[in-house]
């Protein structure tokens, strides 16, 4: 109460209403290589939808890690995920090798550091270049030609090895031409190195990562000739030859196209873009530009009929029907004094890989601003840096066209003039991008995947509890249990046992499963089963062998939504697993039991019951109550719980009165868990016993607070005991 002069009454609030709060026990983790998505960065992802828009669809090297992440999403609605990559750039690394013919072979595995070989790579010897056409393994190649004079046993260099790529638009110059890639791992990768447009890796790059990137075109109109113009520099004399003499390669079958010359000053490459559309005014025909081998000479799509003589072409941006206003000057740089600043930007699926068919236009972005300043009428950004970046799903601004004068000022510096607007398009289809070899079995795949479970590590930044492995190496399921479970104490992780172990191994599956688990160390933060499922992938449409971990957790969830976390995640009642064809591995009981005495939970198809998780131990050794899923969780809900609560404790005096307060929020919370079944006794001591006045005068505070767990039934004896018809039941009852 403050001071008071004079009689009156002062109004104090206390607050004795808190209490022990909830806490999340759904939230995945799981870091994978995927084709898309942003590299090394925590998502949020919801649903398998998402998954597809935000990481892409699966293919032959990333479809492990998507049905990983896919299947925890049939049980739950949290994932958080992060896609990992392969990131590292090598210039020159030397190897010892033996060429035989266009075959190179090695001693030793052919890996720069972290880096693995892939086609297309160039190896050099005595200063002779060849590319890698196939990897035959990590220690042979075959080479596009054979060396003059062959190396044995001698150094051969493996040149500019690069990792993950964006693909790129490789130059300013406006030219279209294709990049050659760049890295660039994720937003805020771009905003520190790219969005200051310095960079030299053209006006635009894929979004993100990965070959899928090679896919995109982009195209924009800088302007109103760019958009249509209504007469190709002057009058153009256009000649025909009545014979086909050039052709255009299509992607498909070879085309002849007839070509379209104009006079010597006459300069194409100033006007037209391939894809530009092109129109005899004459006669309203309408051809495709699909070539410009020199300024005065194009190739169309389809001949001109009649043949032209002396002919007024006009000229039309690719793709202006699809917006079908041309960009000028917006209402912002005319209050200001400036004019022609908008353009328009289309993205475009040119392979198909992104929608399916060839040609889809993506996106449109219509009246973008080469102001800097420039604004809407609800005053947010229209520069067309700032509104790409903002909303595009597909590229990224990284500068200017070169000869797009004026881009990139306010638009009252540029006043009274324009910003002079290049008259074509610009016009291409971005290349360069590279997956980096996405299988798990590349050190630098993995070195990045234990870079992404990295992310995890802080339990105030990020909340998790259950961790998928996938069909991560055994380096890197060590490492998440070490330094991520075990080290945050509030998260399992989830394991499956290799590949080989389990498909295609009859006769050895239990064997190579414990000897596999053998390698892992004893933990109570871990759970392991014992197989791979054969599901059906709907956008390949192919059937395929997938680890059963992200289920594994998924039926975590499950439990978590049905009952409560203490609740175990085994048995017909919630051990139902989905989306199953067949096991690659059902163990019988004998070999249960081997699996079971290891720790490892085996996964069971039975007849008229589905596929079940028929244990519920964790990798914990030595015999403890914490040796199960259902125990281990309780705890991690009850300490994640009370913990945080404590919190509110900090800073305040360690007397009875703060005691009780801590008493009185932990036990209604203990009896509200025993009442759902969740532990069988508890007992909280927080006084003078515990917290001596050694503890208090060093600042410390202590409630010591004993559990009494709840126990999954594991093991069911039925004795049927058959009593003669004179004995009373009361003589036989716990006597035999």
């Amino acid at each position: 109460m403050g001071f008071q002069v004079s009689p009156g009454v002062a109004v104090k609030e206390v607050d004795l209403t808190t209490i022990v709060p909830s806490v999340s026990t759904t939230d995945g983790a799981f870091a994978g290589v995927f084709r898309w998505g942003p590299l090394e960065e925590i998502v949020l992802v919801g649903d398998e939808n998402q998954l597809v828009a935000d990481f892409g669809a699966p293919d032959d090297d990333t479809f492990v890690s998507f049905f990983t992440a896919a299947n925890f999403l049939a049980y739950g609605n949290k994932l958080r995920l992060v896609r990992c990559a392969d990131t590292i750039t090598y210039q020159d690394f030397e190897f010892t090798a033996t060429a035989v013919g266009t075959t190179l072979e090695t001693s030793a595995s052919m890996r720069a550091g972290n880096c693995f070989v892939r086609p297309g790579d160039v190896v050099t010897f005595n200063g002779e270049e060849r590319d890698i056409v196939s990897v035959e393994n990590s220690s042979e190649v075959v080479l596009n030609r054979s060396f003059t004079t062959s190396p044995s046993h001698q150094t051969v260099i493996l040149k500019n090895y690069k990792g993950c790529l964006n693909a790129t638009a490789e130059d300013v110059t406006g030219t279209g031409t294709p990049g050659i890639g760049a890295l660039i791992k994720n937003d805020g990768d771009y905003q520190e190195n790219f969005s200051n447009g310095l960079a030299d890796v053209g006006p635009f790059c894929a979004k993100y990562a990965g070959a899928l990137g090679n896919s995109l075109i982009v195209s924009m109109c800088p302007g109103t000739l760019a958009y249509k113009n209504p007469q190709i520099t002057g009058s153009v004399s256009t000649t025909v030859n009545s014979t086909i003499v050039s052709g255009v390669y299509t992607g498909q079958d070879l085309q002849a196209s007839p070509p379209v010359q104009g006079t010597l000053s006459t300069k194409f490459t100033e006007e037209l873009a391939v894809g530009s559309i092109i129109k005899d005014l004459a006669t309203g025909q309408e051809r495709k530009v699909l070539a410009i081998s020199n300024d005065g000479t194009l190739t169309v799509d389809t001949p001109f009929s009649p043949t032209l003589s002396a002919a007024k072409l006009s000229a039309k941006w690719q793709y202006a029907d699809a917006i079908g206003i041309q960009p000028d000057t917006s209402n912002y740089a005319q209050t200001k004094g400036a004019f022609e600043d908008e353009l328009h930007v289309v993205v475009v699926d040119g392979d198909g890989k992104f929608s399916g068919t060839k040609g889809t236009i993506l996106e449109r972005h219509s009246f973008l601003s080469k102001a800097y300043d420039a604004k809407t009428e609800d005053g947010s950004s229209s520069y067309y840096a700032n509104v790409l970046n903002r909303r595009s799903k597909f590229i990224r601004w990284t500068d200017h066209l070169i000869d797009g004068q004026n881009w990139g000022l306010k638009a009252e510096d540029v006043k009274p003039g324009n910003f002079n607007s290049p008259k074509k398009p610009y016009t291409v289809q971005l290349r360069g991008g590279a997956d980096a070899n996405n299988k798990l079995d590349n050190p630098g795949v993995d070195a990045g995947q234990i870079k992404g479970y990295g992310l995890f590590k802080n339990p105030e930044l990020v909340d998790i509890s259950l961790v998928m492995l996938g069909d991560a190496e055994t380096n890197v399921v060590i490492d998440v249990i070490n330094n991520i479970c075990e080290a945050r104490k509030d998260c399992i992780a989830f394991i499956s046992p290799p590949r080989d172990a389990v498909i295609d191994n009859a006769g050895n599956e239990a064997t190579d499963t414990i000897a596999y688990r053998n390698t892992l160390p004893s933990t109570s933060y871990a759970v392991m089963d014992s197989g791979w499922k054969y599901q059906y992938d709907k956008y390949n449409d192919k059937t395929r062998w997938v680890p059963l971990n992200g289920d594994i957790a998924g039926l975590c969830v499950r439990t978590d939504v049905e009952q409560d976390p203490w609740w175990s995640p085994a048995g017909y009642n919630r051990g139902n697993i989905k989306n199953v064809l067949k096991l690659a591995y059902s163990p019988f009981k004998g070999e249960r039991d081997d699996l079971y005495l290891a720790g490892i939970n085996p996964v069971v198809s039975q007849q008229g019951q589905g596929t079940i998780l028929f244990g519920d131990k964790t990798l914990l050794s030595k015999p403890s109550a914490f040796d199960r899923i259902n125990v281990r969780r309780l705890f991690i809900v009850l300490e994640k719980s009370i913990a945080k609560m404590s919190k509110y404790m900090l800073f305040e005096f360690n007397d009875e009165f703060t005691r009780q307060q801590f008493r009185s929020m932990v036990e209604p919370y203990l009896r509200d868990v025993q009442s759902r079944r969740g532990i069988y006794d508890f007992r909280v001591v927080c006084d003078k016993t515990n917290n001596t006045g050694e503890v208090i005068d060093r600042n410390e505070f202590r409630g010591d607070i004993y559990i009494k767990p709840a126990r999954s039934i594991n093991f069911i004896e039925l004795k049927f005991v058959a009593v003669r018809t004179g004995v009373e039941f009361s003589e036989v009852v716990g006597k035999v």
